[in-house]
């Protein structure tokens, strides 16, 4: 009886462990079956990965950045280069200029300590002058030198701020045409003068600079930057008139646009050689245009006093325009010469005056 139990119990155990082996596997086939037959698994594909980043040098060394990154680091390097500037700026201490004084013989160097002049500083005359000055009729070596200190110094030489006087000799005019902005405003400076009473002045100063009390000796002599200073105080009147007209279409003073003009300087001639009596060059084109028409106009009436200088260049440059812009844009001879040599100091009688003292006459009479 025992026997017959044990054998059971052996064979019992021997048929169940193939079972849970059996559902062990069933289980795990379902489970493989079930993740096979999932819907949203994508199919394997093969992929290309670009990488969109570029090189940077940074403090640290070379870094990949990805456009967005990119822009947004140039941006910050800006703000800093901008901050480190104006930090710069700030901080900077007054520079050192160095300026030169009119006197006899060599100019005579001196330093003065200064902030950086203002962007919106007007050009200043005659500040490129230098010369080995003449004595005076008195001996004094520095005569010269001290009238043209005195007169670029009065009130009157200041108010008229002539034109003329800054074509030659003057670096910071020469500076001031590339700039528009600059160049207008000097030339709404000298446009704003009383013409009439400046140009009395400058008559008078004209024949006090050749004195030779100041600097006679030197124009005499024929220095040229005394001769070309001379010139340009007789020429203030036509040069401050061409100076200051305005193109009809733009409102935009006609010299300026002339200087803009870096293709062609046939315009700027106009203004830097006729009045001074130096031709145009025969390869020197000008605008067919209103600017040059009035321009020339004025010259032309301009020429009545054949002391002005324009008098000797102006038919030559008169037929030089006709021959681009037509046979008839200009006028090719020069003004009736104007009645003068009567009045004290041989003054030129102004038509005005003229008729006045005329009217007068008759009436007394």
């Amino acid at each position: 009886m025992a026997g017959h139990t044990v054998s059971r119990s052996s064979g019992w155990a021997r048929r169940s462990q193939p079972s849970w082996t059996n559902i062990l596997t069933l289980f795990a086939c379902l489970a493989c079956h079930a993740l096979a037959s999932t819907p949203d698994a994508p199919e394997p594909v093969e992929t290309l990965i670009l990488d969109s980043r570029s090189p940077y040098r940074s403090d640290n060394g070379w870094v990949m950045l990805s456009p967005r990154d990119a822009e947004e680091w140039k941006q910050w390097k800006k703000r800093q280069n901008d901050d480190k500037d104006e930090k710069s700026s700030s901080s900077a201490k007054p520079s050192v200029t160095t300026t030169f004084a009119i006197v006899a013989g060599k100019p005579t160097q001196s330093s003065t300590s200064s902030s950086e002049a203002a962007p919106s500083a007007l050009p200043t005359h005659l500040d490129s002058l230098a010369s080995d000055f003449e004595p005076g009729s008195s001996g004094d070596p520095n005569a010269c030198p001290k009238f043209i200190n005195w007169f670029l110094s009065t009130p009157e030489f200041k108010e008229c701020y002539p034109l003329s006087m800054l074509l030659d000799h003057s670096k910071s005019f020469f500076d001031a045409q590339r700039s528009p902005v600059t160049i207008t405003r000097t030339l709404d400076a000298t446009c704003a003068a009383n013409a009439t009473r400046c140009s009395q002045y400058f008559a008078q100063l004209a024949q006090n600079f050749t004195s030779m009390d100041h600097c006679g000796a030197d124009y005499a002599k024929g220095t040229p930057a005394m001769v070309n200073t001379y010139k340009a105080m007789v020429a203030y009147a036509p040069i401050y008139s061409v100076g200051c007209l305005r193109d009809e279409k733009t409102s935009a003073y006609c010299f300026a646009n002339a200087v803009a003009n870096t293709t062609s300087r046939g315009n700027t001639y106009l203004y830097t050689l006729l009045p001074f009596n130096k031709s145009l060059p025969g390869s020197s084109v000008t605008t067919c245009d209103e600017c040059t028409k009035q321009t020339m106009n004025i010259y032309q009436a301009s020429t009545a006093d054949r002391r002005q200088q324009i008098s000797l260049t102006y038919e030559g440059a008169a037929k030089q325009i006709n021959l681009v812009c037509g046979p008839s844009f200009v006028q090719e001879t020069l003004a009736p010469e104007a009645v003068r040599s009567w009045g004290i100091r041989s003054q030129v009688v102004e038509w005005t005056t003229f008729g006045l003292i005329m009217g007068v006459l008759v009436w007394l009479v």
